[in-house]
C-alpha cells in the first residue's frame, strides 16, 4: 500500500537525503509544513515568522518498508533534545517534527514516541496531524543530489548507519 509521512528534521537538505537511501521509499519532496501562511515561499519561511517547519514529505511502499522503519532512520539524523534547532540551523523553521495524515499512522508514531521518550531526558519532536504542505521551491528539491557537496547539517556516519536499514 502506497503512504505518505512527513518529517521535519532540521534543514530539510539532508533530511530530504536520508530517506532517498531507503529501499522502499518512492518520492521525496521538501516543503513548507504546519505554518499560518498560504503558498509560503523560503524569503518568508526564513523569517521564522510564518511558523512553518522545513519538511520532508515521504512516499513509501508500506509493503516494502515499514513507518517504525522511517522512525529508525529519521532519529538516527536528528537530535531531539533540543527546540528550533538541528546542528548550525537554528530558528523555528528547523523544529523537528513528524506529521502524519491518517489515524492508523498517528497510533504507530504514538507507540514509537513513547518509547523513545524513555531514552532522553528532554524530547522535543513535534507529533501532530498534518495541517497543511506546501512545496518548496524546485532549486531546493533534491538539492544534495545536484549538489553532492552542498551544506548538511546530517553527519555522513549518520547516512551510512541509516543504509544499514535497508538489511
Amino acid at each position: 500500500m502506497i503512504k505518505e509521512i512527513y518529517f521535519a528534521g532540521g534543514c530539510f537538505w539532508g533530511t530530504e537525503k536520508v530517506f532517498q537511501l531507503l529501499n522502499g521509499v518512492l518520492d521525496t519532496t521538501v516543503g513548507y509544513a504546519n505554518g499560518t501562511v498560504s503558498e509560503p515561499s523560503y524569503e518568508m519561511v526564513k523569517t521564522g515568522k510564518t511558523g512553518h517547519r522545513e519538511t520532508v514529505k515521504v512516499t513509501y511502499d508500506n509493503d516494502a518498508i515499514s513507518l517504525e522503519t522511517l522512525l529508525e532512520a529519521y532519529f538516527l539524523c536528528v537530535d531531539p533534545t533540543v527546540s528550533n534547532r538541528q546542528g548550525e540551523d537554528v530558528g523555528t523553521q528547523y523544529q523537528t517534527g513528524v506529521y502524519y495524515t491518517d489515524d492508523e499512522s498517528a497510533l504507530v508514531i504514538e507507540q514509537f514516541f513513547s518509547k523513545k521518550k524513555m531514552e532522553f531526558d528532554v524530547f522535543c519532536v513535534e507529533l501532530a496531524p498534518l495541517g497543511c504542505f506546501y512545496d518548496a521551491e524546485e532549486y531546493h528539491q533534491d538539492y544534495l543530489i545536484k549538489n553532492p557537496q552542498g551544506y548538511c547539517h546530517v553527519p555522513l556516519t549518520a547516512y551510512e548507519a541509516v543504509k544499514k536499514l535497508n538489511g
